[in-house]
């Protein structure tokens, strides 16, 4: 503060004028200082169509990322903002939008959006304007073998996605005989294939094999047939709305295999929701869960709940962790360089709270492993690997007549 008294005649009259210029000045200069901008994330997410539901708990994984980022500080002294579209589940829409988050909303930083589709047209947009991308709820390799130095995977590659399930299949119940259903989709593809291998790898045999459409919810035919094949594992590559589908179909026609385990959909409270107790002895193959003895996993499943009303899904920690993984290439750049973020998004071993993250020269992950869950009474347990479960795994799966 500036005070002057005592101001006689024309020299104090003068010099008042002075210091109230410059009280004004001063004012107007830190009212016109500008705050640091903010950083931008860049992600779409699947708020509509086939990927809904995954893909609106995956967008508030990385909503709430942005939050924590924001509560403890700013990332390189600037709060982040996230920029999102609505990709409505669609590969085009989303290669639109990501080109318009590059070149109109000139986002600083990428986040890939659910699904390996999407993030395979997406990771596209992001190599042609040279821009890495942290791919958040992608696993199939097809986006990985293309050369590419931009795409960057936090989850399992799709290929081992079933290879935990198969060797508990084989070696604690004894199972040989499985049946394999997917949707027509990269992930689930990719999936299959790596059934295929690794039941022949067990000396298991394949004794159905079929791909739907990405939308179907029919299974009266397809469920009639296979149970003439008489599997004893049934695997689903499947999301959620066809997971539910196939096992209201398989109650309804009294199918009990001794076991049946699927992608997506078993992790998801909506599956449980939509069955009820016909979820018991249900198998889920997931990238996470709270017991999984991951840093952060209960404080943050905790956080979540209170900020969203709702239990963490595994695709919320996808989008979490994706968030995670670029904030510390980004701390150790030092900069928003695309260079040197490329260049620690390659180099560096992490741990978010997805799990370990550590890529090969393509940008796949090599260090993330898979969990097994299976609904027990009306609960989401893990049951595999036997170092970290909840609980013992359940092996037959009850048949519908004695439930």
């Amino acid at each position: 503060m500036i005070t002057m008294k005592n101001k006689p005649g024309i020299l104090g009259q003068a010099r008042d004028i002075l210091v109230a210029s410059l009280v004004l000045w001063c004012a107007v200069g830190l009212r016109a200082a500008p705050a640091a901008e903010p950083i931008k994330v860049g992600a779409t997410a699947s708020l509509s169509g086939v990927y809904a539901v995954p893909g609106k708990v995956q967008l508030e994984g990385i909503k709430m990322w942005v939050h924590d980022i924001n509560e403890r500080g700013a990332l390189l002294g600037r709060e982040v903002e996230l920029v999102y579209y609505d990709d409505e589940s669609d590969p085009e829409s989303a290669r639109r939008l990501y080109q318009r988050l590059i070149n109109d909303d000139k986002v600083d930083l990428l986040i890939g959006p659910y699904s390996s589709d999407l993030t395979l047209v997406a990771s596209d947009v992001a190599e042609q304007h040279d821009f890495p991308m942290v791919a958040a709820g992608a696993a199939a390799s097809n986006i990985w073998s293309r050369g590419y130095r931009n795409i960057f995977q936090v989850d399992v590659p799709a290929y081992e996605y079933m290879d935990l399930l198969i060797k508990s299949a084989r070696n604690n119940a004894g199972l040989t005989q499985v049946a394999l259903i997917y949707p027509a989709a990269d992930f689930s593809r990719e999936v299959a294939e790596g059934v295929r291998a690794k039941a022949a790898e067990q000396g298991m045999e394949i004794v159905f094999d079929e791909e739907y459409p990405l939308d179907n919810t029919e299974f009266a035919d397809l469920v009639r047939r296979m149970r003439l094949s008489a599997p004893e594992l049934v695997i689903g590559a499947t999301y959620l709305d066809d997971s539910i589908a196939f096992v209201r179909e398989a109650k309804r026609q009294q199918f009990s295999p001794q076991a049946m385990a699927f992608t997506v959909g078993p992790a998801l409270k909506e599956f449980g929701d939509a069955l009820g107790d016909d979820t018991d002895g249900i198998i889920g193959v997931v990238s996470w869960m709270r017991g999984g003895r991951v840093p952060m996993a209960y404080d943050f499943s905790f956080r979540y709940k209170e900020l969203f009303g709702h239990n963490a899904a595994v695709q919320t920690a996808y989008g979490y962790g994706a968030g995670q993984v670029l904030e510390a290439a980004v701390r150790l750049a030092g900069s928003l360089d695309k260079d040197a973020i490329r260049q620690q998004l390659r180099d560096m071993v992490f741990r978010s709270l997805l799990g370990n993250y550590r890529v090969d020269e393509t940008g796949m992950q090599k260090a993330k492993t898979i969990f097994l869950m299976q609904w027990q009474n009306g609960y989401r347990l893990l049951v595999s690997p036997p170092e970290l479960r909840d609980a013992e795994i359940i092996y037959p799966f009850k048949p519908w007549s004695e439930r």
